[in-house]
């Protein structure tokens, strides 16, 4: 992709070329990060805050629980739909 060039506003702004709006796929309350490289270079990234990203993170993260016993309440109803 060529580079885009803008300009920032009085109050520090920039908007984000639509190209890379959607190649980011990022929209009105999207959560982006901004990091900076070398003291010269910044990199805007797309923070994903997508459910299955948190869950698969706490999971790699996470101690095993091993088995545990199934709730009552749940082998019940088991039974029930199994009737």
């Amino acid at each position: 992709m060529p580079e885009i060039r803008r300009r920032v506003g009085p109050k520090g702004q920039v908007v984000i070329p639509k190209v890379i709006r959607d190649a980011l796929k990022i929209g009105p309350g999207s959560e982006v990060t901004f990091a900076l490289f070398d003291g010269e270079k910044a990199v805007l990234r797309a923070s994903r805050t997508d459910v299955v990203d948190t869950f698969e993170q706490i999971a790699k993260g996470g101690k095993s629980i091993g088995q545990f016993p199934p709730h009552a309440a749940y082998e019940r109803e088991l039974r029930k739909r199994r009737a």
